[in-house]
């Protein structure tokens, strides 16, 4: 994995040549009919299907553990069992392999280590792999430059396939990082190569960030494409300058297409400083998590966790950790981010599907759907928030609402009027006991928050 170029001035791009990861395979996921691009209140209050069936069982993406994962971890002389038993403290369920973690001999010793620990693995920078999916073009005409056959691409990934199949920390493999519009065909074709021949594993790619109806026709064609089991994207908005306001239309975007594909979003939030981009601080990341909630996300991966290599000249300062493995304060932030708050909530939202998300008592960013009266909300009041509210894939009536904080500097006091014709009682999570209590105004939540924060409520109707 490499770390490409970043755009720091919009917080747009994210890495010139740290490439992302996972690849395995899947049983091709059925795309749902849409027909045009949703805005305003259609986008926000799109009636969706279960996700799809092919993805439920793939390491990750299915099962009842909300994934959450780390980009760059140690380097190969600090693949320890100490180093890895410290991700998986803070509460990390999965890494992504890179930082020179770069041939089988170091990959199987990272799968062996992720074992001890209970970590999964996505592994990215397997070079038959790399081969395969991003190096070369897939194509049986022989005229095409830099191309590889069909048969070879697939003997390629069959013998990376093979020396890892045998762990079970192996989760799949990465397929490319922030592909190209032209690699989208090629990249295609790894998808179904990995459908093939591992439909137990998770073949993945993450893509670029973007905006507007140029990036949606690409998010879109990359979908239908590929037909990967979870659409996931980077970033980073939290620079030094404020925050990068296009990251909502951002999700906006991913989350319409993640919808009508009938598949998961996943997204990476920052957590290294680099150029143009300041140290988050714990609300930044509750911030950067919280929003993203209540966009539908339904896995979260860190960037980066270990510092990358500053001979790089790429500009990157201090991550979870430093160059030489010392934990800055977001180790401790992202433990009890991830421990207390992600792992309890993102258990509770990832079986459900995200029916609006909207902003309230602001100006909604350019993208985005402000909050309007429903069958559920009948208004709003207060601080600025994101509301994210969820169903079950069945037809009952319950509902659960996420109120994100809008602010990451500053504390929050949001109310939601419920439509007392619908909502019977209103009830509050609480992540350290897994438990609901039922309040005892159930006509209205006022949600007291703290810069960054979020509550989780579920409504029975």
């Amino acid at each position: 994995m490499m770390i490409p170029e970043h755009k720091a001035a919009t917080g747009v791009g994210r890495r010139a040549g740290l490439r992302g990861a996972v690849l395995g395979a899947l049983a091709a996921a059925p795309v749902v009919p849409f027909a045009s691009r949703l805005t305003g209140s259609a986008a926000a209050h799109s009636q969706v299907t279960a996700p799809a069936a092919a993805c439920v069982d793939l390491p990750l993406v299915g099962g009842t553990e909300f994934p959450i994962g780390v980009f760059w971890p140690p380097p190969p002389y600090q693949t320890t069992v100490e180093r890895y038993g410290e991700i998986r403290e803070a509460g990390f369920t999965f890494l992504i392999t890179g930082n020179y973690l770069d041939d089988q001999a170091i990959i199987k010793h990272t799968l062996a280590t992720a074992e001890q620990v209970g970590l999964k693995v996505l592994v990215s920078s397997d070079p038959d792999v790399q081969n395969m999916a991003r190096r070369f073009t897939i194509s049986d005409d022989r005229s095409v430059p830099m191309s590889i056959t069909t048969a070879d691409a697939r003997t390629l990934f069959t013998n990376a396939l093979n020396s890892y199949r045998g762990f079970d920390s192996f989760a799949g493999f990465s397929l490319g990082d922030e592909p190209s519009e032209g690699q989208i065909p090629s990249l295609g074709k790894a998808f179904t190569i990995a459908r093939e021949q591992a439909p137990t594993y998770t073949p993945y790619s993450n893509l670029v960030p973007g905006s507007g109806g140029g990036y949606q026709t690409v998010v879109r064609k990359y979908v239908d494409t590929c037909h990967p089991p979870m659409l996931s994207f980077d970033r980073y908005p939290i620079l030094s300058s404020g925050q990068d306001l296009q990251y909502f239309e951002n999700w906006a975007i991913i989350r319409s297409e993640a919808l009508r594909a009938n598949i998961p979003s996943w997204v990476f939030v920052q957590s290294v400083e680099y150029n143009g981009h300041r140290f988050p601080a714990q609300a930044d990341l509750l911030w950067n998590i919280n929003t993203s909630l209540a966009y539908g996300c339904k896995g979260i991966q860190y960037f980066t966790y270990w510092q990358p290599d500053i001979a790089r000249g790429e500009g990157f300062g201090r991550a979870i950790t430093t160059l030489d493995g010392t934990h800055t304060p977001l180790y401790d932030a992202a433990k009890s981010v991830n421990t207390g708050w992600l792992r309890p909530v993102g258990a509770e939202l990832k079986p459900l599907i995200s029916e609006i998300a909207v902003h309230a008592n602001e100006t909604p960013p350019s993208g985005t759907v402000g909050f309007t009266p429903d069958s559920y909300l009948s208004g709003t009041a207060g601080s600025p928030a994101v509301l994210g509210r969820f169903r079950p894939t069945d037809a009952a009536k319950t509902r659960w609402l996420l109120i994100a904080n809008r602010q990451a500097g500053a504390s929050a006091t949001t109310t939601v009027s419920m439509n007392q014709a619908t909502v019977t009682k209103v009830s509050v999570f609480d992540p350290a006991t897994r438990t609901y209590t039922a309040q005892a105004d159930k006509t209205k939540i006022v949600a007291t928050l703290a810069p960054g924060a979020a509550a989780l409520y579920r409504l029975d109707a």
